[in-house]
């Protein structure tokens, strides 16, 4: 029987030997108190890392890649399929830090001169509807 050293910190970049994922961070690390992983469509291609903050509510900490879902570019990380595709769409340009770790963007870069966005809209227009309802419902 083999026994492991269990380790609660990951591997350094470029210490091991290759791992199978690309590690693309949008948040550090340090402002999260428990993390989970999640496969994000088929197992084994694309996993998302979320972590808990101290206020309870969850957010991405970061994604993982597989190597034979991407590849390299002049230090930019490319997707080779349409689910590496998507999440690297909405992380932004992952840009190499060291190794097979990089860097992106929790959320698109919105412009503010693009601002209210058509979502931001819909969401202010649902509002007031539902402050109408309630203070016709309260009236009655």
């Amino acid at each position: 029987m083999t026994i492991r050293k269990q380790t609660r910190t990951r591997a350094r970049p470029g210490t091991g030997g290759g791992g199978r994922y690309y590690r693309v961070e949008v948040r550090p690390k340090g402002g999260f108190e428990i993390f989970r992983y999640h496969d994000v469509g088929r197992p084994g291609h694309v996993k998302r890392l979320a972590g808990k903050r101290p206020t309870g509510t969850w957010a991405d900490a970061a994604w993982l890649i597989s190597k034979t879902d991407a590849h390299v570019t002049n230090g930019v990380l490319v997707a080779d399929t349409p689910g590496a595709r998507k999440v690297l769409q909405d992380i932004g340009p992952a840009t190499l830090v060291s190794g097979s770790l990089f860097r992106g963007h929790p959320r698109k870069n919105v412009p503010e001169r693009a601002k209210p966005t058509p979502a931001q809209h819909r969401a202010r227009a649902q509002n007031i509807r539902k402050a109408q309802a309630a203070r016709r419902t309260r009236g009655s």
